[in-house]
């Protein structure tokens, strides 16, 4: 059952990552935050169960997370299976070494931006993608999962989650070039999975080598983008907007490039071989068949006010 949280009463969830790697920042994220609240509970947890029994614990206390996006995924994830992400707006001070999609989402880069944004900032819904497992992706996933140390770039030097957490823009809001209609900062987004910078080291799983062309039927509403006559090199999939999530796939090329081939649609189904894709902070799979359907405006998240 959700709780309305009350804006100026914060609980500020520290995850154990951010307090190993970025001791610093955490701390002026929390006297930021502890001075501009009318009240701070400020608590750390020790244990993923930790984090998730702090969070159902939070009250009227509108949650802050501290923490990298691996910590983002995993709260979003436990707000949505407990039916809450609806009725809860989060706040995030991105601090740890994968950064990627908070920083692509808008969130700002500095701890002392963030945490004003935390303040001040204003409530926005974005379009997530949940899968037919009950999980939760916030931006870009691809097919197939490039391989970990590929993957762990991010264009802030931060690190990165791999399929959804590259490309992001260097200040605290998107840009406002061309892009994915609504979500500009998807497109470059997606371009750095597909040519990764090199970057030091994530601390993911590793993934396997990167798979040759795959034989995959992808599905955009029930309509048969391509099938499995048809060996494809990637396909990626990003919410676009009001409800809709732009799906990119790239056939294998025999002499000439081919050209990608795109669609639009609310639901996106794969099936095929085993395959393994990456989402967000982490490869998933294998798997032979999964569907993503578009939740519009299922993310209530604080950035900086326009």
């Amino acid at each position: 059952m959700a709780t309305f949280a009350t804006p100026d009463q914060l609980l500020v969830i520290i995850d154990p990552v951010a307090r190993s790697t970025d001791g610093e920042s955490v701390r002026i994220a929390k006297d930021v935050l502890g001075a501009g609240a009318a009240s701070t509970k400020v608590c750390l947890p020790e244990s993923p169960e930790e984090f998730a029994r702090m969070l159902q614990r939070r009250g009227s206390r509108r949650p802050v997370l501290i923490g990298d996006d691996r910590a983002l995924v995993r709260t979003v994830a436990l707000l949505h299976r407990r039916r809450e992400l609806a009725g809860c707006v989060l706040s995030v001070v991105p601090v740890g070494p994968v950064l990627g999609v908070a920083h692509a989402l808008g969130v700002p880069t500095g701890a002392v931006a963030a945490a004003r944004a935390v303040l001040d900032g204003t409530e926005r819904r974005l379009d997530v993608l949940v899968d037919d497992s009950d999980g939760v992706v916030l931006g870009a996933l691809r097919i197939p999962a490039l391989p970990a140390e590929s993957s762990a770039a991010d264009p802030s030097g931060a690190g990165s989650s791999g399929a959804a957490s590259s490309g992001s823009p260097s200040s605290g809001s998107p840009s406002s070039g061309g892009g994915s209609h609504g979500r500009p900062w998807l497109h470059s987004l997606v371009r750095t999975l597909a040519h990764p910078r090199t970057a030091r080291p994530s601390r993911l799983a590793a993934a396997p080598p990167s798979p040759g062309p795959a034989r995959l039927r992808v599905e955009v509403d029930g309509e048969t983008l391509v099938d499995l006559d048809q060996p494809v090199e990637a396909v990626s999939v990003t919410p676009g907007a009001s409800g809709t999530a732009d799906v990119i796939v790239r056939p294998l090329s025999l002499g000439a490039d081919a050209a990608p081939i795109e669609a639009r649609g609310r639901t996106v189904t794969v099936s095929g071989a085993d395959f393994r894709y990456r989402a967000d902070a982490s490869v998933a799979g294998p798997v032979r068949r999964r569907t993503w359907t578009v939740r519009e405006g299922a993310l209530g998240l604080m950035l900086p006010g326009r």
